[in-house]
């Protein structure tokens, strides 16, 4: 039984790291290669620090309410007691995984106003990256599939 409940928390952990997906600037998806995108200049108006809330797509629920169910049947011999702290572990695994996807899929993002050349101005929100960008930098928007990315103009 023990055996059982370390596959399950291994899964768990599996299926909730692999679920992080990350927005940074620095990482574009597989289907984003060898694509054409559209560039736009601009320059950056201003840079405010924002948090892009975490995914609840139901997977962390899951995994935990599987795994404390698991767990919670295996603490009793009595079959009745084992599926009463089955339920109850349970539910409170399903809490807890669904937290734990929360916080695991949260990141700190920038939303920047810019000012394209033609005079409109675009808001975009984007997770931080290794390249520092400040109000009044040169910048491109490069646009893939519907999503933007904001980089440092080339000199």
């Amino acid at each position: 039984m023990r055996q059982l409940i370390f596959v399950s928390v291994f899964m768990a952990l599996l299926l909730v790291l692999g679920g992080c997906a990350t927005s940074s600037p620095d990482v574009v998806q597989r289907g984003d290669a060898q694509r054409m995108s559209r560039v736009e200049e601009g320059v950056l108006l201003s840079l405010r620090p924002v948090v892009i809330d975490g995914s609840q797509s139901g997977a962390g629920a899951l995994v935990g309410g599987v795994t404390g169910a698991v767990a919670g049947a295996s603490l009793s011999g009595m079959p009745r007691e084992a599926r009463v702290l089955g339920l109850l572990a349970g539910v409170a695994g399903a809490v807890a995984g669904n937290a734990i996807e929360r916080s695991a899929t949260r990141e700190d993002a920038f939303e920047m106003l810019i000012q394209l050349r033609g005079g409109e101005r675009r808001a975009v929100v984007q997770a931080k990256g290794s390249e520092a960008l400040y109000p009044g930098d040169a910048v491109i928007l490069i646009t893939t599939g519907g999503k933007v990315r904001v980089t440092r103009a080339p000199r």
